[in-house]
């Protein structure tokens, strides 16, 4: 199976909500704490002022013509202060696959295309948050060469 990676432009949006809807709605099953319902998650308006933005930086998958997964990351420069050194990290905000076509090697590929625009951008790392019980996704980063960084904890009172 074929596929490529390219630069979003906003007559993807169409295409790639779905992929937003389908993230939103696995946190919302994992977390209804946390995550509302919600059948649009990403506006066409949040999209476009994304594309907009120069450290945010949106690629999609496709097969012939069909977007089949979408990866979305932002610039984040942390300033040096007393505690921590200067640092550029490239923050992967969302990706996804269409459910489709899972396990066919485009989520890895989206991840080596993320690392390798990374290095490109002299990045110090790339990060992303990932639920503590989605352990697919865990697998999955930690297939890749991707460790735990720092674990944020709660106590829930509901």
């Amino acid at each position: 199976m074929e596929f490529s990676i390219r630069k979003a432009t906003k007559e993807d949006y169409e295409s790639v909500s779905f992929l937003f809807r389908q993230v939103h709605e696995l946190h919302v099953s994992e977390r209804p704490d946390l995550y509302k319902e919600n059948s649009t998650p990403v506006t066409q308006e949040t999209f476009n002022s994304q594309l907009a933005d120069e450290k945010q930086h949106i690629f999609v998958a496709t097969i012939e013509k069909e977007i089949v997964g979408v990866i979305v990351m932002e610039e984040v420069n942390i300033a040096e202060n007393p505690f921590v050194n200067e640092r550029k990290i490239l923050l992967i905000n969302s990706i996804c696959t269409a459910t489709a076509h899972q396990k066919k090697g485009i989520g890895k590929r989206m991840m080596k295309y993320a690392f390798d625009f990374g290095k490109n951008l002299n990045a110090d790392s790339i990060e992303l948050n990932v639920l503590e019980n989605n352990q697919n996704a865990i697998e999955f980063y930690q297939s890749i060469g991707m460790t735990t960084k720092s674990r944020k904890m709660e106590f829930r009172f509901n």
